[in-house]
């Protein structure tokens, strides 16, 4: 499995920083990525739905009066794209 099974996630992150996605396509994208999620430890499963499990949340309230901020979490998503790519590559 190589880099590019993870470039869906990549282009809908990427699409979600510039305002052009939304935290729902990409929560979709991201859950139904079940080869990558099974070519990956578990251990990225539980990372990945935790992530999205906060930023669905997020999505539900305002920046100021949500305890996740969304860039944080669009940097945490990042690394775990990062990380995933380096997974797969060994």
């Amino acid at each position: 499995m190589s880099r590019p099974q993870l470039d869906p996630l990549q282009s809908a992150l990427d699409a979600l920083r510039q305002g052009r996605g939304s935290v729902a396509a990409f929560s979709q994208t991201a859950r139904t990525q079940t080869a990558l999620l099974a070519a990956l430890p578990p251990r990225y499963t539980d990372v990945l739905h935790g992530l999205l499990d906060r930023l669905e949340s997020s999505a539900l309230f305002s920046e100021e009066s949500c305890s996740f901020s969304q860039r944080d979490l669009f940097d945490s998503l990042q690394m775990w794209l990062d990380k995933a790519a380096q997974q797969l590559r060994t």
